[in-house]
């Protein structure tokens, strides 16, 4: 086998790696096409700012389709804790910013264990509950807010700087949604939990029969779901300084196609966050550059659903090689 042919299984073998690459190719021509892209006040800030709400979204969706599951509600719940963030502010100034990031978090963990406990004990399909509590939660921010919206110059400016503000040129914001891939990922490989959130995706069943506790690892996925979700409510409200009862509506969708994208198997049992944070940032890169270089909004959107097509093609030949080999060596042996 040459280098070159070496070299292609490799990329191919590792969707994170692949993915990545495509990521570069994209940001390098829409860099040559408008230099600007990139190489500007504010290219390199949008660059890793954009993507940090979808980031964080998408690590949660990981963890849940892992388990063979899915969770729809993220959006509704990110609105949700967005405009409660606005509204803490407005009917308790002074409220310490870490005391709201803290509260938001906690109500989304709550909706999301909502979610975990009509999955679990309710038997019935993830996909089906999530579409129910998606627009139950979304009925209750329109109660809420109505018509009415929270605007910037009603939240502290300490808090809105958290939208801007940058370390060593690099956002806050960003930085946060590293974190949370960095600590979700190291959980996931490592944690004796997170390796049993593999086996109840890969084989539920069997999951059962070994003794894994596969109720309450569903649960804990959904709870982590909503609990990021409740935190990329806040970086929502942070990143733009307005919310309205709109907030959210959507991204549910493209948190589960930035996942699949970056590797995350439709079907549970394997995928990484690392793949879905990079995915979250190609999604995002896609719809700023490609009108740079010309390609027109329906090709954007056909581009999106090309790639999900792609990689959902691509995991179902890769697991059925896998399951040919494991065979092929049973009946070797």
């Amino acid at each position: 086998m040459s280098d070159r042919e070496r070299l292609v299984k490799t990329v191919l073998r590792s969707r994170e790696l692949s993915i990545f690459i495509v990521l570069v190719l994209l940001i390098a021509a829409a860099t040559i096409k408008n230099p600007t892209f990139l190489f500007s006040a504010s290219g390199w800030r949008d660059l890793l700012l954009t993507p940090a709400m979808l980031m964080v979204l998408a690590v949660g969706q990981t963890v849940v389709i892992i388990t063979r599951n899915v969770d729809l509600s993220v959006g509704s719940v990110l609105g949700l804790t967005a405009y409660m963030t606005g509204r803490l502010f407005i009917d308790h100034p002074g409220l310490p910013i870490i005391a709201v990031f803290a509260i938001a978090v906690l109500a989304g963990g709550v909706l999301g264990l909502m979610n975990g406990v009509l999955v679990g004990f309710g038997r019935v399909p993830a996909l089906v509950i999530t579409l129910g509590t998606l627009y139950i939660f979304r009925g209750i921010l329109l109660t809420w807010a109505g018509a009415s919206l929270v605007s910037a110059s009603q939240m502290p400016a300490g808090f809105l700087n958290l939208g801007t503000q940058q370390i060593l040129t690099i956002p806050v914001l960003f930085i946060i949604a590293m974190v949370i891939v960095i600590v979700v990922g190291y959980y996931l490989q490592t944690a004796r939990s997170g390796r049993e959130l593999y086996a109840v995706g890969s084989d539920p069943d069997a999951a059962v029969l070994y003794g894994l506790p596969v109720r309450r690892r569903v649960i804990g996925a959904f709870v982590l779901s909503g609990a990021l979700a409740g935190l990329a409510g806040v970086i929502y409200a942070a990143r733009y300084g307005t919310v309205s009862s709109e907030a959210g509506t959507g991204i549910e969708l493209q948190a589960v196609a930035a996942a699949v994208i970056g590797g995350v198997a439709i079907f549970g049992g394997s995928g990484t966050v690392w793949g879905a944070a990079i995915g979250a940032v190609l999604l995002v890169t896609i719809n700023r550059a490609l009108p740079m270089v010309g390609i027109s909004d329906f090709w954007q959107q056909a581009l999106v659903g090309a790639l999900i097509i792609a990689a959902i093609i691509l995991d179902r030949v890769l697991s059925t090689r896998q399951a040919r080999r494991l065979i092929e060596a049973r009946d070797g042996s």
